[in-house]
């Protein structure tokens, strides 16, 4: 992140929980930070081309919307993890994963409109990857946690 600059920092610290929601948010964010619609997302889109952001997105109670998730575990062997974060990464309703020291070293979670349809998609992915050993996971009790990073 060393080659962020003020002005990215400031971006990032606004969209991770003040994004207007309006017709034209990144022209309201740009105004707020002295700032052109144009310069936000040309920024914002750099930052993303760098990987420092992945998406930029609302966050729901999945549950309250009628949709289902799941928490997911694979254990994934090295030569296969990078095809395998590929292919969970391809989904839409993948939204975050993250690589663990563990035998079960693939977290995701996955939302889709139903468990059903979840359930086929761990099922493409284990077809598509050769990866067996997927464990789903579905929430007991919803836990929201809000997450901003310092920037």
């Amino acid at each position: 992140m060393s080659n962020l600059d003020a002005t990215d920092k400031a971006i990032l610290r606004a969209v991770q929980s003040n994004l207007p929601i309006q017709a034209t948010p990144f022209a309201k964010l740009g105004k707020e930070l002295g700032l052109g619609e144009d310069e936000v997302l040309a920024r914002l889109e750099a930052m993303k081309a760098s990987g420092v952001i992945r998406r930029i997105g609302g966050n729901f109670t999945s549950t309250a919307l009628g949709f289902s998730s799941t928490l997911c575990a694979a254990q994934v062997p090295e030569d296969k993890f990078d095809d395998f974060v590929a292919a969970v990464n391809a989904f839409h309703g993948v939204t975050h994963n993250y690589r663990r020291q563990h035998r079960y070293n693939v977290w995701f979670t996955f939302i889709a409109e139903s468990m059903e349809q979840i359930e086929d998609n761990l099922a493409q992915i284990s077809q598509s990857t050769g990866v067996q050993d997927i464990c789903s996971m579905p929430a007991v009790e919803m836990y929201k946690i809000k997450v901003d990073f310092p920037v």
